[in-house]
């Protein structure tokens, strides 16, 4: 080889090409070493900086930082109860699918997020979209009066993020193409959840101004679940049913999740992770009220939707429905999410207890118009979302207002009273005007970036990739590849692949 080269060498056009690329790749070096250098200069946040070990100045309280840290890798973990959750209501044969998009989702998020959703979102901007913060650049210790380290509120923000764009892939499991769901995902995460949770969250939201009443979104009803159902259901309804989903209008009914036990313990971890979505959402330890008046009627809305959801199957078919309980105390969650701050105990058990039922019609709705959901995402996290967001204009008690860094503000001013404790139908009507302006901007938006990825990179697989199976056609290989067949997206040993084709159309039964 050496002495190749050396003769090599020996000719002009030899050397040009050797000093060509010898040259081509310092050139390269010495642009990466600019690129290392420069990045953290012009990006890097000044918590960065050689001071960083300096001690935290006054207005960065510790606690409360260290308590939304806390409860933003309880809401981190909610990853997992979703993959799992997911995983279990899908078919074997798109497993290894959806435990990807749930991995890939979470880092495309993170860097979308640092990158400008979080300038879109929390930045102050204009009622419609925040400008400033992009990569993180010139952001503040601390965000806004909370104490709550800049960073930290960031990660905790993202958290809140990740699990809007995760919630549709439920909706669209088992013929999404792979591509089509990277794309999708860059617009949920970087443009559609960050610009229209603005509108409520930001520092200077429209929301936050209208007449007769502000409208209010404690931990994110609206802005995380109905977002995230909207989005669900317009990619359900561009990408259509699964091959061999019948519905039950035509004599069928849903295709059966392949492992009820890993949806059932997804769907308490969710339940788990709940306790760092609400409870954080103060962003405050010192508020010890609010915080316990919170993880309770968190607990409470989710027992009342579990139960009101199984009890209003069993009328209808006589069993006790394991994956509508599941769902059903999954709505109660969601609905608990706008008003838990300001309910009582009592309201929770109510407004979760009728959660469980919206759920259960909401699925039947679906159902009727022939939109495929295999986890019921739409109903889950859209229907119960609006559904919560309403029950603020109904439940509220009127002894709390808005949270504070060290308890709330029961200024009366800042009180929220809803319809059944004597506040008339101010609040009520605000709260209406929130979930129909981000629901409804949602659901068009979410339609038309659908479409677009559908007629640009394609929004879902081919026939032959569906039939064959995600995980062996996406990915290369099963999440239980000692289970072999055509209900596995498999061929077995003694049958062509036509045959194992064919035989995989056949529609599952009806549950």
């Amino acid at each position: 080889m050496i002495k190749r080269f050396i003769d090599g060498m020996k000719t002009g056009e030899r050397r040009r090409v050797f000093y060509a690329l010898i040259g081509g790749k310092a050139l390269g070096l010495a642009l990466l070493f600019l690129i290392i250098a420069g990045i953290p200069h012009y990006f890097g946040h000044h918590a960065f900086a050689d001071d960083a070990a300096a001690p935290p100045p006054a207005y960065v309280n510790p606690i409360n930082t260290m308590w939304t840290l806390v409860t933003a890798f309880l809401v981190f973990f909610m990853q997992a109860g979703f993959m799992f959750l997911e995983a279990g209501f899908a078919r074997t044969r798109e497993t290894v699918n959806v435990l990807l998009e749930g991995i890939v989702d979470t880092c495309l998020c993170g860097l979308l997020f640092w990158a400008f959703g979080f300038a879109f979102m929390f930045g102050a901007g204009n009622g419609f979209i925040g400008h400033q913060y992009f990569f993180l650049h010139g952001a503040p210790d601390t965000y806004g009066s909370s104490g709550v380290a800049i960073l930290a509120f960031f990660l905790f923000q993202y958290a809140f993020a990740d699990t809007c764009s995760t919630v549709t892939s439920g909706a669209m499991i088992g013929r999404t193409g792979f591509v089509g769901d990277l794309v999708y995902s860059f617009f949920v995460s970087g443009f559609i959840y960050p610009i229209f949770g603005h509108w409520a969250w930001g520092p200077d939201g429209w929301l936050n101004t209208i007449h007769p009443a502000a409208f209010h979104d404690f931990a994110g009803s609206t802005v995380v679940h109905t977002i995230g159902g909207m989005v669900s259901l317009a990619g359900a309804i561009v990408l259509g049913p699964r091959i061999g989903r019948k519905f039950k209008r035509d004599g069928g009914g849903p295709m059966p999740g392949h492992d009820m036990t890993i949806a059932a313990v997804g769907g308490v971890i969710l339940w788990f992770g709940w306790y760092g979505f609400n409870p954080g959402s103060t962003l405050s330890a010192m508020d010890f009220q609010g915080i316990g008046r919170i993880a309770a009627n968190t607990t409470l809305a989710a027992c009342a939707g579990g139960l009101g959801a199984m009890f209003w199957m069993y009328p209808r078919n006589k069993v006790w429905d394991c994956g509508m309980t599941i769902n059903g105390f999954l709505a109660g969650l969601v609905a608990i999410t706008c008003p838990c701050y300001w309910v009582s105990p009592f309201g929770a058990i109510v407004l979760g207890g009728i959660a469980g039922p919206v759920c259960c019609l909401w699925v039947d709705l679906m159902e009727y118009l022939r939109i495929d959901d295999p986890v019921g995402a739409v109903a889950v996290h859209g229907a119960a979302g609006i559904w919560g967001t309403l029950s603020l204009g109904l439940f509220a008690t009127g002894q709390y207002g808005a949270p504070t860094p060290t308890g709330a503000d029961n200024s009366a001013a800042s009180v929220v009273t809803g319809l059944f404790y004597g506040g008339g139908v101010n609040q009520l009507i605000g709260q209406a005007i929130g979930s129909a302006a981000i629901g409804g901007a949602t659901f068009v938006g979410s339609l038309l970036m659908m479409y677009f990825v559908k007629i640009t990179v394609g929004l879902r697989v081919s026939k032959e990739g569906e039939l064959e199976g995600l995980d062996l056609h996406e990915h290369g290989g099963g999440a239980y590849p000692e289970l072999v067949g055509s209900a596995h997206g498999f061929v077995l040993p003694d049958e062509t692949t036509a045959t194992a084709t064919a035989r995989a159309v056949v529609p599952s039964p009806a549950t």
